[in-house]
Protein backbone atom coordinates (compact mmCIF):
# COMPACT_ATOMS: atom_id res chain seq x y z
CA UNK A 1 0.00 0.00 0.00
CA UNK A 2 1.18 3.51 -1.30
CA UNK A 3 2.10 5.69 2.04
CA UNK A 4 0.44 8.77 2.91
CA UNK A 5 3.82 10.84 1.72
CA UNK A 6 3.93 9.38 -1.60
CA UNK A 7 0.26 10.19 -2.19
CA UNK A 8 0.51 13.90 -1.06
CA UNK A 9 3.41 14.25 -3.48
CA UNK A 10 1.77 12.71 -5.95
CA UNK A 11 -1.49 15.06 -5.69
CA UNK A 12 0.91 18.36 -4.61
CA UNK A 13 2.75 17.66 -8.57
CA UNK A 14 -0.54 16.76 -10.39
CA UNK A 15 -1.71 19.91 -9.01
CA UNK A 16 1.05 21.99 -9.97
CA UNK A 17 1.58 20.19 -13.16
CA UNK A 18 -2.11 20.72 -14.20
CA UNK A 19 -2.16 24.15 -13.15
CA UNK A 20 0.70 25.24 -15.08
CA UNK A 21 -0.95 23.39 -18.34
CA UNK A 22 -4.36 25.25 -17.99
CA UNK A 23 -2.51 28.75 -17.69
CA UNK A 24 -0.33 27.24 -21.10
CA UNK A 25 -3.69 26.40 -22.77
CA UNK A 26 -5.27 30.02 -21.64
CA UNK A 27 -2.54 31.99 -22.78
CA UNK A 28 -1.93 29.72 -26.07
CA UNK A 29 -5.84 30.47 -26.93
CA UNK A 30 -5.70 34.55 -26.06
CA UNK A 31 -2.61 34.31 -28.40
CA UNK A 32 -4.18 32.04 -31.17
CA UNK A 33 -7.11 34.37 -31.30
CA UNK A 34 -5.31 37.85 -31.18
CA UNK A 35 -3.18 36.52 -34.40
CA UNK A 36 -4.97 34.37 -35.91
CA UNK A 37 -3.27 31.96 -35.81
CA UNK A 38 -5.90 29.60 -37.63
CA UNK A 39 -7.24 31.75 -39.87
CA UNK A 40 -3.96 32.50 -41.53
CA UNK A 41 -2.56 28.76 -41.18
CA UNK A 42 -6.23 27.90 -42.98
CA UNK A 43 -5.32 30.30 -45.68
CA UNK A 44 -1.69 29.38 -46.17
CA UNK A 45 -2.69 25.98 -46.24
CA UNK A 46 -5.29 26.77 -49.40
CA UNK A 47 -2.45 29.00 -51.23
CA UNK A 48 -0.09 25.90 -50.85
CA UNK A 49 -2.72 23.48 -52.32
CA UNK A 50 -3.64 25.67 -55.65
CA UNK A 51 -0.09 26.96 -55.54
CA UNK A 52 -1.18 30.63 -55.34
CA UNK A 53 0.89 32.39 -53.02
CA UNK A 54 0.64 35.31 -54.06
CA UNK A 55 -3.14 35.31 -53.36
CA UNK A 56 -4.23 36.06 -57.33
CA UNK A 57 -5.31 33.17 -58.92
CA UNK A 58 -7.71 30.15 -57.61
CA UNK A 59 -7.04 31.01 -53.50
CA UNK A 60 -8.12 34.45 -54.10
CA UNK A 61 -11.08 33.34 -56.11
CA UNK A 62 -12.47 30.80 -53.71
CA UNK A 63 -11.98 33.54 -51.24
CA UNK A 64 -14.06 35.44 -52.70
CA UNK A 65 -16.66 33.09 -52.70
CA UNK A 66 -19.67 33.86 -50.20
CA UNK A 67 -19.94 30.46 -49.47
CA UNK A 68 -16.16 29.83 -48.37
CA UNK A 69 -16.06 33.73 -46.83
CA UNK A 70 -19.53 35.44 -46.44
CA UNK A 71 -18.34 38.41 -44.44
CA UNK A 72 -16.61 40.20 -47.66
CA UNK A 73 -17.70 41.64 -50.26
CA UNK A 74 -15.53 39.63 -52.64
CA UNK A 75 -13.15 42.94 -54.17
CA UNK A 76 -10.50 41.90 -52.50
CA UNK A 77 -7.21 42.27 -54.23
CA UNK A 78 -4.75 40.34 -51.81
CA UNK A 79 -4.44 39.77 -48.16
CA UNK A 80 -4.05 42.43 -46.56
CA UNK A 81 -7.40 43.82 -47.79
CA UNK A 82 -9.19 40.97 -46.70
CA UNK A 83 -12.07 41.93 -44.56
CA UNK A 84 -12.15 38.96 -42.80
CA UNK A 85 -10.32 35.19 -42.82
CA UNK A 86 -12.12 32.09 -42.01
CA UNK A 87 -10.92 30.22 -39.34
CA UNK A 88 -12.81 26.41 -40.69
CA UNK A 89 -14.19 26.06 -44.30
CA UNK A 90 -16.47 22.88 -44.76
CA UNK A 91 -15.21 20.64 -47.45
CA UNK A 92 -17.95 20.98 -49.77
CA UNK A 93 -18.44 24.09 -49.63
CA UNK A 94 -14.92 24.60 -50.45
CA UNK A 95 -15.28 22.05 -53.71
CA UNK A 96 -18.35 24.45 -54.85
CA UNK A 97 -16.59 28.04 -54.64
CA UNK A 98 -13.85 26.26 -56.56
CA UNK A 99 -15.91 25.05 -59.54
CA UNK A 100 -18.09 28.04 -59.37
CA UNK A 101 -14.74 30.04 -59.60
CA UNK A 102 -13.78 28.09 -62.91
CA UNK A 103 -16.57 27.90 -65.29
CA UNK A 104 -18.92 30.67 -66.94
CA UNK A 105 -21.67 28.63 -67.67
CA UNK A 106 -22.98 27.01 -64.76
CA UNK A 107 -23.75 23.13 -65.57
CA UNK A 108 -21.42 23.32 -68.76
CA UNK A 109 -18.59 20.47 -67.78
CA UNK A 110 -17.41 21.06 -71.45
CA UNK A 111 -16.59 24.33 -70.43
CA UNK A 112 -15.44 23.50 -67.05
CA UNK A 113 -12.90 21.36 -68.82
CA UNK A 114 -11.58 23.81 -70.74
CA UNK A 115 -11.36 26.17 -67.64
CA UNK A 116 -9.36 23.27 -66.01
CA UNK A 117 -7.27 22.98 -69.08
CA UNK A 118 -6.74 26.73 -68.79
CA UNK A 119 -5.09 26.71 -65.18
CA UNK A 120 -1.45 28.40 -65.92
CA UNK A 121 0.03 26.11 -62.73
CA UNK A 122 0.60 22.46 -64.13
CA UNK A 123 -0.04 20.34 -60.92
CA UNK A 124 -3.08 21.49 -60.14
CA UNK A 125 -4.15 21.39 -63.95
CA UNK A 126 -3.27 17.64 -63.61
CA UNK A 127 -4.45 17.11 -60.42
CA UNK A 128 -8.16 18.43 -61.00
CA UNK A 129 -8.17 17.23 -64.68
CA UNK A 130 -7.90 13.50 -63.58
CA UNK A 131 -10.69 13.81 -60.89
CA UNK A 132 -12.76 14.94 -63.29
CA UNK A 133 -11.84 12.25 -66.01
CA UNK A 134 -13.07 9.92 -63.23
CA UNK A 135 -15.96 11.61 -62.07
CA UNK A 136 -19.61 10.26 -63.38
CA UNK A 137 -21.21 13.59 -62.78
CA UNK A 138 -20.61 17.00 -61.39
CA UNK A 139 -21.73 16.04 -57.74
CA UNK A 140 -18.60 13.46 -57.49
CA UNK A 141 -16.33 15.40 -58.95
CA UNK A 142 -17.40 18.07 -56.15
CA UNK A 143 -16.99 15.44 -53.75
CA UNK A 144 -13.33 14.29 -55.21
CA UNK A 145 -12.48 17.92 -54.38
CA UNK A 146 -13.55 17.80 -51.03
CA UNK A 147 -11.90 14.88 -50.30
CA UNK A 148 -8.65 16.50 -51.64
CA UNK A 149 -9.17 19.14 -49.44
CA UNK A 150 -9.56 16.93 -46.68
CA UNK A 151 -6.27 15.67 -47.31
CA UNK A 152 -4.52 19.07 -47.53
CA UNK A 153 -5.95 20.64 -44.32
CA UNK A 154 -4.94 17.44 -42.68
CA UNK A 155 -1.63 17.82 -43.26
CA UNK A 156 -1.43 21.92 -42.59
CA UNK A 157 -3.34 20.58 -39.52
CA UNK A 158 -0.23 18.39 -38.27
CA UNK A 159 2.40 21.13 -39.24
CA UNK A 160 0.35 23.47 -36.85
CA UNK A 161 -0.07 21.37 -33.75
CA UNK A 162 3.07 21.00 -33.96
CA UNK A 163 3.85 24.29 -34.28
CA UNK A 164 1.67 24.98 -31.26
CA UNK A 165 3.30 21.99 -29.22
CA UNK A 166 6.62 24.14 -29.78
CA UNK A 167 4.89 27.99 -28.21
CA UNK A 168 3.32 25.63 -25.50
CA UNK A 169 6.80 24.84 -24.40
CA UNK A 170 7.57 28.03 -24.72
CA UNK A 171 5.20 29.50 -22.87
CA UNK A 172 5.41 26.77 -19.90
CA UNK A 173 9.54 27.57 -19.55
CA UNK A 174 8.27 31.22 -19.40
CA UNK A 175 6.08 30.42 -16.76
CA UNK A 176 8.29 28.44 -14.83
CA UNK A 177 11.11 30.75 -15.00
CA UNK A 178 9.04 33.15 -13.71
CA UNK A 179 7.15 31.90 -11.28
CA UNK A 180 10.45 29.45 -10.24
CA UNK A 181 8.29 26.20 -10.38
CA UNK A 182 11.14 24.00 -10.24
CA UNK A 183 9.65 20.10 -9.66
CA UNK A 184 13.22 18.90 -8.78
CA UNK A 185 12.46 21.42 -5.59
CA UNK A 186 9.16 20.86 -5.60
CA UNK A 187 9.01 17.48 -5.27
CA UNK A 188 11.95 17.42 -2.58
CA UNK A 189 10.01 19.66 -0.41
CA UNK A 190 6.68 18.02 -0.94
CA UNK A 191 8.67 14.53 0.00
CA UNK A 192 10.14 16.37 3.54
CA UNK A 193 6.52 18.30 4.13
CA UNK A 194 3.64 16.48 2.66
CA UNK A 195 0.89 18.58 4.59
CA UNK A 196 1.74 21.50 2.22
CA UNK A 197 -0.45 19.24 0.00
CA UNK A 198 -2.79 18.32 2.26
CA UNK A 199 -5.35 21.38 1.49
CA UNK A 200 -5.51 20.11 -2.05
CA UNK A 201 -9.46 18.64 -2.34
CA UNK A 202 -10.44 18.33 -5.95
CA UNK A 203 -8.90 19.21 -9.14
CA UNK A 204 -10.36 22.48 -10.36
CA UNK A 205 -13.04 23.03 -13.34
CA UNK A 206 -11.54 26.23 -14.65
CA UNK A 207 -8.80 28.46 -14.36
CA UNK A 208 -9.79 31.17 -11.22
CA UNK A 209 -7.89 33.24 -8.60
CA UNK A 210 -8.29 30.27 -6.07
CA UNK A 211 -6.57 27.78 -8.23
CA UNK A 212 -3.80 30.55 -8.28
CA UNK A 213 -4.14 30.89 -4.49
CA UNK A 214 -3.70 27.08 -4.19
CA UNK A 215 -1.01 27.06 -7.06
CA UNK A 216 1.21 29.34 -4.74
CA UNK A 217 0.40 27.75 -1.52
CA UNK A 218 3.00 24.90 -2.65
CA UNK A 219 6.41 25.25 -2.30
CA UNK A 220 7.24 27.67 -5.47
CA UNK A 221 8.23 31.23 -6.01
CA UNK A 222 11.61 32.76 -5.62
CA UNK A 223 13.02 33.57 -2.60
CA UNK A 224 15.91 35.38 -3.93
CA UNK A 225 17.02 37.42 -6.97
CA UNK A 226 19.20 37.15 -8.76
CA UNK A 227 20.24 33.34 -8.03
CA UNK A 228 23.75 32.10 -7.84
CA UNK A 229 25.40 30.54 -11.08
CA UNK A 230 26.52 27.60 -9.71
CA UNK A 231 25.86 23.68 -9.24
CA UNK A 232 22.27 24.53 -7.29
CA UNK A 233 21.44 27.22 -10.57
CA UNK A 234 21.94 23.93 -13.00
CA UNK A 235 20.22 22.30 -11.12
CA UNK A 236 17.03 24.44 -11.15
CA UNK A 237 17.29 25.06 -14.82
CA UNK A 238 16.77 21.36 -14.83
CA UNK A 239 13.71 21.53 -12.79
CA UNK A 240 12.27 24.51 -14.95
CA UNK A 241 12.79 22.46 -18.08
CA UNK A 242 10.91 19.45 -16.41
CA UNK A 243 7.85 21.70 -15.05
CA UNK A 244 7.66 23.10 -19.06
CA UNK A 245 7.54 19.01 -20.31
CA UNK A 246 4.84 18.70 -18.44
CA UNK A 247 2.55 21.34 -20.05
CA UNK A 248 3.00 18.85 -23.17
CA UNK A 249 0.75 16.20 -21.73
CA UNK A 250 -2.12 18.82 -21.25
CA UNK A 251 -4.27 20.05 -18.17
CA UNK A 252 -6.99 16.97 -18.58
CA UNK A 253 -4.31 14.36 -17.63
CA UNK A 254 -2.94 15.48 -15.09
CA UNK A 255 -6.05 16.36 -13.20
CA UNK A 256 -7.50 13.39 -14.22
CA UNK A 257 -4.50 11.46 -12.30
CA UNK A 258 -4.84 13.56 -9.70
CA UNK A 259 -8.42 12.82 -9.08
CA UNK A 260 -7.23 9.49 -8.85
CA UNK A 261 -4.47 9.70 -6.30
CA UNK A 262 -7.51 11.49 -4.37
CA UNK A 263 -9.74 8.98 -4.25
CA UNK A 264 -6.81 6.75 -2.72
CA UNK A 265 -5.95 8.60 0.15
CA UNK A 266 -10.17 9.20 0.92
CA UNK A 267 -10.23 5.44 0.71
CA UNK A 268 -7.49 5.11 3.93
CA UNK A 269 -5.35 2.89 5.13
CA UNK A 270 -5.60 -0.82 4.13
CA UNK A 271 -6.05 -2.93 7.86
CA UNK A 272 -3.74 -4.61 8.95
CA UNK A 273 -4.08 -8.30 8.04
CA UNK A 274 -5.14 -10.51 10.78
CA UNK A 275 -2.29 -13.27 11.95
CA UNK A 276 -3.34 -17.08 10.93
CA UNK A 277 -3.74 -18.31 14.47
CA UNK A 278 -6.22 -15.35 15.23
CA UNK A 279 -8.05 -16.15 12.66
CA UNK A 280 -8.51 -19.88 13.08
CA UNK A 281 -9.18 -18.94 16.96
CA UNK A 282 -12.63 -16.56 15.78
CA UNK A 283 -13.22 -19.11 14.01
CA UNK A 284 -13.46 -21.88 16.52
CA UNK A 285 -15.08 -19.73 19.31
CA UNK A 286 -17.77 -19.13 16.39
CA UNK A 287 -18.65 -22.33 16.01
CA UNK A 288 -22.24 -23.37 17.87
CA UNK A 289 -21.47 -26.02 20.28
CA UNK A 290 -23.24 -29.45 19.63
Amino acid sequence: MLGSTVLEVAIGLSFCYGTVALIVTTLQEALASLFRLRANTLLAGIKSMLNDPRFDGLARAVYAHPLVNPHTDGTAMDERSLRSKPSYIEPAHFAIALVDSLWKVPGDLVQLRSAIEAIPDPQVRTAMLGMLSRARDLQQFQGMLAGWFDNAMARMSGAYKRNQLLISLLIALLLAILFNIDSIHLFRTLWQQPGLAAHIKEAPAALDPAVIDALMALPIGWTKFPPVLNADFALQVSGWFITASTALFGAPFWFDLMQRVVRMRATGAKPEEVPVEVRIEGKVAATPMP
